[in-house]
C-alpha cells in the first residue's frame, strides 16, 4: 500500500514559495496608495533626555522581562475613580508577578495617573515626569490628562494607557521596559458598541484593603464649560447592574467592608441603558453584609431631582451612609448658566430641602468655583448668602483655573487678586460656624476604616459619614463599635470607645486573596487563549491538508 505523503504532492506543485506571487500582481505600495487613512507609526521615539547639569540620561533598556524582577511605583492625582483605576492596574501588575514599590528610587519604572480637573494637578503631574527621566526612570502615563491631551509636547516618547485600556496595563509596562513606547487610547468596545471601560471583576491592589471603590458609569451627559474632564472621559457609558452586583459582592469576599460608588456624575447611572441609579441601590443594599456600609459618589443636581424620593428612602436605610455630595459651583443663576450647568438655584435648594426634611441628620457635601470669568460682585454675594444659608459641614472652595480646549478659557478673566479675595472671604464664612458643636456626650455606632493623615489617629465614620477620631487600638480597623463623642473640632469629632474589644462588630471577613485570585484569572485566560490557539491551528491544519488533496487531484486530472 502507497501511503500519501504531502510533502510530495508540494513540491510537484510548487518549487519555490516566492512563485505563489507573481510580477503582475500589485505591490504593497500600490495596494495602499489610496488609503488615506493608514499612517506609519514609529514604534519608537528617540527623545533625549538630560538630568539637571545637562548630562544625556541613559535609561536601563531589557530585552526581555521576567514578571517578579522589576519594580513598579505608582502615584495617583484626582478623583475616587482615578484611584480604582490605579488599584487595578497595580492588581493586574501584582497579578502577573510585578514588585509593587513605595519607592520612587527603588523602582524601575514609574506608573503615574494624572488629574485634569485643574492646572497644578496636571502642573504636578508634568513635574513627576520630568524627575523620574531625569534619572533614568521608565515612566508610564494614564489618566485624564494623556487622554484628554495626547500631543502635550511634555508627553512626547511616552507610553499611554488610556482611560478604558487599564485591563492593557501589564502588556504597556512590559514594552516600556524595553524600551518601546506604546500608546493605548482607543474606546473599549463589545460588538461594536462603546462600554464604560475594563471589566470590574479584575485583581485589585486597593490603596486601604477596607474600602472598595466601583465606578458604576463613565463619563456624563453635561457640557460644562469649565471642564476638561469631559474631553477624556466622554459620554456617559454604564456598567450593567449585575457587574456591579458581583464586584460588591467580590469585594466583600476579600475583606472590604465599606463600599464607594463613584464616577464622573453617579446620579447618571443607567439612562443610557434603561435602568436608574434607585434600581441599582436596591439592588446592591441586598448584598450588603450586616455593620458594612455603601457610600453614594457625587450627583450633580439635574439628575437627582427626579429621584429625590427614592434616593431619601435608600439614604435612610441602615448600611447605606446619609451622605450626599451635590455639587452647586454658584448661587448665581446667571453664572449657572454660563457654566451650562443645566439647574438652578432654586433646583438645588430643593434637592438640600427636600433630603433634610426627609433624612434626619442627612450630610450634604457641595463645591463652590470662586473667580468665573462672568460672575460679577452681585453673583458672587448669591453664592455667600447660599452658603451661609446652609452651612455646608464639608465645603469644597475652588479657584477658577482656565483648561486648555474648554469654553471657558476662551473667556475675559477676573483679575487674580479679585478670585483670591472672593476666595478667601467664602472660605471665612465657612470657617465662621461649627458643624459639631453641642455633640459632646452623643454615641453613636462607628465603622473605623481609616488612619488620620497625622498618623495618630484610627478614622471611623457614622451613619452620616461625619469623621471621627479613635485612638489607635490593635485590632480596631474594619470593625463597626459604639463610641461617645468626647471633643470636637471644626472638621471632625473626638470619640471613645464604649464596648469591650470582644464586643467588637466584625463587618467582613476575608475568605479570597484578590492576587491570588487574580493569578487564577490570568492563568485561566491564558489557557482559553492555548486551547483558542491549538483549535484554530487544527481548524487550519485541516483546511490546509484538505486544500492540498484537491490540488493534487486537480493537478492529476490536467
Amino acid at each position: 500500500m502507497e501511503f500519501y505523503n504531502p510533502d510530495s504532492v508540494c513540491s510537484e506543485i510548487i518549487d519555490d514559495i516566492e512563485d505563489l506571487i507573481s510580477s503582475q500582481d500589485i505591490t504593497p505600495k500600490e495596494r495602499y496608495a489610496n488609503k488615506k487613512a493608514v499612517t506609519i507609526r514609529a514604534k519608537r521615539k528617540n527623545v533625549k533626555i538630560t538630568d539637571d547639569d545637562g548630562e544625556e540620561v541613559e535609561k536601563k533598556i531589557l530585552t526581555s522581562v521576567i514578571p517578579g524582577t522589576q519594580r513598579v511605583y505608582v502615584k495617583t492625582w484626582g478623583c475616587a475613580h482615578n484611584n480604582s483605576d490605579s488599584e487595578y492596574m497595580a492588581g493586574q501588575l501584582a497579578a502577573y508577578g510585578y514588585n509593587l514599590t513605595n519607592s520612587k528610587d527603588d523602582a524601575d519604572l514609574w506608573l503615574l495617573n494624572s488629574c485634569t480637573v485643574k492646572n497644578p494637578s496636571e502642573d504636578t503631574f508634568r513635574n513627576e515626569i520630568e524627575s523620574g527621566q531625569k534619572i533614568g526612570k521608565h515612566v508610564v502615563v494614564a489618566g485624564c490628562v494623556p487622554q484628554g491631551a495626547p500631543k502635550s509636547d511634555y508627553l512626547k516618547g511616552l507610553s499611554v494607557i488610556g482611560v478604558q485600556q487599564i485591563d492593557r496595563v501589564v502588556e504597556v509596562v512590559e514594552e516600556t521596559l524595553k524600551g518601546h513606547s506604546v500608546r493605548l487610547l482607543q474606546n473599549k468596545k463589545e460588538n461594536g458598541k462603546r462600554v464604560a471601560g475594563a471589566k470590574l471583576a479584575l485583581p485589585k491592589v486597593r490603596k486601604n484593603p477596607f474600602i472598595e471603590i466601583i465606578a458604576v458609569n463613565s463619563g456624563c451627559l453635561n457640557q460644562c464649560t469649565y471642564c476638561k474632564t469631559k474631553h477624556a472621559r466622554g459620554d456617559l457609558v454604564s456598567y450593567p447592574p449585575e457587574e456591579i452586583v458581583e464586584r460588591a459582592k467580590q469585594a466583600f469576599s476579600e475583606g472590604c467592608c465599606e463600599i464607594w460608588l463613584t464616577s464622573e456624575d453617579t446620579g447618571t447611572y443607567g439612562r443610557d441603558i434603561g435602568t436608574s441609579l434607585p434600581e441599582l441601590l436596591w439592588k446592591l443594599v441586598e448584598v450588603i453584609p450586616e455593620f458594612c456600609m455603601l457610600r453614594i459618589g457625587m450627583t450633580n443636581p439635574p439628575y437627582i431631582l427626579e429621584h429625590l424620593e427614592e434616593i431619601s428612602k435608600i439614604l435612610n436605610h441602615p448600611r447605606v451612609y446619609s451622605f450626599l455630595h451635590v455639587p452647586v459651583q454658584s448661587g448665581s443663576d446667571s453664572v449657572l448658566g454660563d457654566m451650562k450647568r443645566e439647574y438652578c438655584r432654586k433646583d438645588f435648594e430643593h434637592v438640600v430641602d427636600f433630603l433634610r426634611s426627609k433624612v434626619k441628620g442627612v450630610t450634604i457635601a457641595t463645591d463652590i468655583i470662586c473667580g468665573f470669568p462672568t460672575e460679577s460682585e452681585e453673583n458672587f454675594e448669591d453664592t455667600m448668602t447660599l452658603c451661609g444659608k446652609y452651612e455646608f459641614p464639608s465645603l469644597f472652595i475652588n479657584q477658577f483655573f482656565p483648561r486648555p480646549g474648554t469654553p471657558a478659557a476662551r473667556m475675559e478673566r477676573i483679575p487674580a487678586n479679585l478670585v483670591k479675595k472672593r476666595t478667601k472671604r467664602l472660605t471665612d464664612l465657612f470657617n465662621s460656624y461649627e458643624p459639631y458643636k453641642g455633640r459632646v456626650g452623643e454615641t453613636y455606632t462607628v465603622l473605623v476604616t481609616e488612619v488620620s493623615h497625622d498618623k495618630k489617629h484610627f478614622v471611623g465614620h457614622n451613619k452620616f459619614y461625619e469623621q471621627i477620631l479613635l485612638p489607635m487600638k490593635e485590632n480596631l480597623l474594619g470593625k463597626a463599635v459604639r463610641v461617645e463623642i468626647t471633643g470636637a473640632t471644626k472638621f471632625s469629632m473626638i470619640g471613645l470607645i464604649l464596648n469591650d474589644e470582644k464586643d467588637w462588630e466584625v463587618c467582613s471577613k476575608k475568605v479570597k486573596d484578590p492576587i491570588v485570585e487574580g493569578r487564577k484569572a490570568l492563568q485561566l485566560e491564558k489557557q482559553q487563549k492555548e486551547e483558542c490557539l491549538n483549535n484554530n491551528l487544527e481548524q487550519y491544519l485541516k483546511y490546509a491538508l484538505l486544500f492540498l488533496i484537491i490540488a493534487f487531484l486537480t493537478y492529476k486530472m490536467l
